[in-house]
């Protein structure tokens, strides 16, 4: 029994060793690119990301969309406060006829009341509809600017050097990345190619 402890002492003395010594005198190995001490990248990362602000603001198709959205919006605004003002002289003069007692019986005052209430209630449904014209409409515009830039962003990645590429709103998501990561120009420039084609 003390020969049987003594030889697995032994070569578990030696595996100790052993895996010290391989421990401490092998190279330290690592398998993602590492930021030097001045900021820039060792080696390339194969994340990248986009800004989604400029990409907006540059992107040509976006700058048309959003102009079509903004003309929509003030047009139904301009709509909806022309008959809001007509409505609301058709109240005023219904007011004043009420008060000096102009209408010849109360069920005619009462008509009119009526006549007027429908108009406000065709508005305010008007209203509804315009708005969710809009919405529906940005929706739309906003699920192509989707798959337009995920199109593209396929295209630009056919070769896979980019394993991740993430999106940044007004620094939202990444708080700080090397400027070498950010192909927001390049996208943009690759969308206004597509797009004016």
């Amino acid at each position: 029994m003390n020969k049987t402890n003594l030889i697995i002492e032994t070569i578990l003395g030696v595996a100790v060793v052993a895996l010290f010594v391989l421990h401490f005198t092998s190279k330290p190995t690592c398998d993602h690119p590492v930021a030097a001490a001045d900021g820039s990248v060792a080696a390339e990362l194969p994340i990248a990301y986009i800004n989604l602000d400029s990409l907006l603001e540059n992107y040509q198709f976006a700058i048309e969309a959003n102009d079509q959205i903004m003309s929509k919006q003030e047009d139904a605004r301009l709509k909806l406060n022309t008959r809001a003002r007509n409505l609301q002289n058709k109240a005023a003069d219904f007011q004043r006829k009420l008060d000096n007692n102009a209408f010849l019986s109360r069920e005619r005052a009462e008509q009119e009341a009526m006549k007027i209430q429908k108009e406000q209630q065709e508005l305010q449904e008007l209203e509804a509809k315009l708005s969710q014209d809009i919405a529906m409409e940005l929706q739309d515009i906003n699920l192509q600017l989707a798959d337009s830039l995920t199109n593209y962003l396929k295209e630009y990645n056919a070769d896979g050097r980019f394993q991740m590429i993430l999106s940044n709103t007004g620094k939202d998501n990444i708080l700080m990345a090397a400027d070498a990561l950010d192909i927001t120009n390049d996208v943009i420039e690759g969308l206004n190619a597509r797009y004016s084609k």
